[in-house]
């Protein structure tokens, strides 16, 4: 029995997401489902507006057709009617650009929109002094299908659902109507040529017409269901998209979003890069004197100079070290000046740094100075991690070497060192210094077993 159980479920799964659509999440943040809402009400104050120029037509039609009623017609219903209806419907689309419909406000519109069309079909044989039959062949029935329509416009099937079916009970009411006031039995008829010349009822195609307005309902409510399955996925999907790509660099969320596959471990692309370090000196004896609160501070303001000008100069923030900021150039996108770039991005660091602690010292604050390097070089730039977490970085000589020379620069006092190779580099892609240019050849840097011709830059 189990095996049969199982087999069931999976059958039963199986056609629900060929007839549904795969689920969606089972809830979306607050904030989504406000935008939601707001799209519905927008949506609902569309139906309100084509509504009132749908009465403006009927109105206008109604005014320039030929009257075929007697002139001495004791009453037309139909101008009272579009009246009262175009009342209704601006009421409503002021209630609707003052608040949120309720769902009982919209239900209630639904009813009254078929309604006021039912009883405008109905008032047609008192109007022309007809059967009751005679309203059946009116082909202002057409019009239920533009209502059920119109409701789809809030994306959501309910609506379309209670329009379908509440317009299918409006037009069995009519006919049973009209059955009961029929001419004896002779008034109904099976002949198709003589309903047609007559004022004589055909059952079968007054079901028809209630089969597909029901048929014309489900299948809209059933597309509407399954693309508001899929729209909620992908505003889920969009939305953290957008959240996770304020932890990863531009570059690298632009180049996953738009992954032609998905990205898996051991991806990697060879590139010639900069890789650029900021660190604070003395940060971490300077953190465990202040409050949490700022130390958080001091890091934020921090970053917010640094991050622009690196994005700003082609860069891509690759992480954050605690007071450490490692930045590629030329990793994230293939580029021709990536050593310039760096090295225009260190000398707006410098200035942005400078200003930034002369605004902190003015205020008393804490105002650490930082070391930067810039190095260059071959580097592996791609995906480590494994199925469950991966991370995009850089890997290679260059980044080694940058992590060395920023410890070194902040062990000397110097603002920023870059290798010589690295600078006659920078210089050949169009670089020219801001800062003071200190050559220290033969420099032992510490963790390197050679000594290194270094270029130091200054203020």
């Amino acid at each position: 029995m189990r095996p049969m159980r199982e087999a069931f479920l999976r059958g039963y799964d199986a056609s629900r997401v060929l007839l549904v659509g795969d689920p969606a999440p089972a809830a979306l943040p607050a904030r989504l489902n406000a935008a939601v809402a707001d799209e519905q009400q927008r949506g609902e104050r569309l139906v309100s507006w084509v509504e009132a120029g749908a009465v403006l037509i009927w109105a206008a039609l109604y005014a320039l057709s030929r009257k075929t009623s007697p002139a001495d017609a004791p009453f037309e219903p139909v101008p009272w009617t579009l009246a009262a209806y175009g009342l209704f419907i601006a009421a409503r689309l002021i209630l609707s650009y003052r608040q949120r419909l309720a769902d009982w406000q919209v239900a209630l519109s639904i009813v009254v929109d078929i309604s006021v069309l039912m009883m405008l079909i109905w008032s047609f044989h008192l109007q022309y002094r007809q059967p009751p039959a005679f309203y059946l062949k009116a082909p202002t029935l057409l019009y239920v299908f533009i209502f059920i329509a119109l409701r789809a416009l809030r994306f959501e099937a309910r609506w379309v659902l209670l329009t379908g079916f509440a317009a299918a009970i409006g037009w069995a009411i009519l006919l049973v109507y009209s059955i009961a006031n029929a001419d004896g039995v002779e008034s109904i008829t099976h002949d198709y040529v003589r309903y047609m010349t007559s004022a004589s009822i055909l059952l079968g195609a007054e079901f028809d017409k209630i089969v597909s307005i029901l048929m014309v309902t489900v299948v809209l409510a059933l597309a509407l269901h399954r693309a508001q399955q899929l729209i909620r996925r992908c505003v889920f999907d969009h939305a953290a998209a957008l959240e996770l790509s304020r932890f990863l660099a531009r570059g690298v969320a632009k180049r996953i979003t738009e992954a032609e596959t998905s990205i898996e471990p051991g991806q990697a692309e060879l590139r010639r890069a900069a890789i650029l370090f900021v660190d604070l000196r003395r940060f971490t004896a300077l953190a465990q004197g202040l409050p949490p609160a700022s130390v958080m501070e001091l890091l934020g303001t921090y970053q917010k100079r640094v991050i622009p000008i690196v994005e700003r100069h082609g860069g891509s923030i690759d992480k954050f070290l605690g007071d450490g900021i490692m930045a590629s150039f030329g990793a994230v996108l293939a580029s021709t000046s990536y050593a310039a770039d760096a090295l225009h991005a260190a000398d707006a660091i410098i200035d942005g740094l400078d200003e930034w602690r002369s605004s902190r010292q003015v205020l008393g604050l804490p105002a650490p100075r930082a070391g930067i390097s810039v190095t260059s070089g071959e580097v592996v730039f791609g995906a480590v991690g494994d199925e469950t977490r991966l991370e995009y970085t850089v890997i290679g000589d260059a980044v080694n070497l940058g992590a060395k020379l920023e410890k070194c620069a902040n062990a000397d006092h110097v603002t920023a060192f870059t290798d010589r190779t690295t600078f006659e580099l920078a210089v050949s892609q169009g670089y020219t210094p801001r800062h003071r240019v200190l050559h220290r050849d033969r420099q032992y840097v510490k963790g390197i077993e050679r000594p290194m011709d270094l270029v130091a830059l200054s203020r």
